[in-house]
């Protein structure tokens, strides 16, 4: 079964929690929801959703729940990436490339991702 899509602020709370986990409510609160002016009941409640979702998991560890990531920020941002061309787009993703070519914030290096992609999917096409 498919993990429900995540919202910007659940990104990058999933990225925060990466790369300090596992961690308590209160350091995730500190760590990331102050400098966002988030209340630690709000961080809770996030945190929450991501684990009903499936992004995160808990342990209790001397009395305190200890979250750690379930998966990955890319999958995440690979299923909100997903989600939104499905959605949005309607499954193309035309529009998306015409946006990246007319933005020309491209760097070299993703520049030179996106055309490693590009060519994964030649290859695939061919093997078929």
């Amino acid at each position: 079964m498919s993990r429900p899509t995540i919202g910007d602020q659940e990104l990058a709370l999933l990225h925060y929690l990466a790369e300090h986990e596992p961690a308590s409510v209160g350091e995730v609160a500190a760590g990331f929801g102050e400098a966002r002016g988030l209340a630690r009941s709000t961080v809770l409640t996030m945190m929450e959703r991501l684990r009903g979702k499936g992004y995160l998991k808990r342990r209790q560890a001397r009395g305190v729940y200890r979250y750690s990531t379930a998966t990955g920020p890319a999958e995440a941002m690979r299923r909100a990436v997903g989600s939104f061309v499905e959605k949005t787009l309607s499954g193309s993703v035309s529009p998306f490339v015409a946006y990246l070519s007319e933005r020309a914030e491209v760097s070299d290096a993703e520049l030179a991702e996106l055309e490693s992609l590009v060519a994964q999917l030649q290859s695939q096409r061919k093997e078929r």
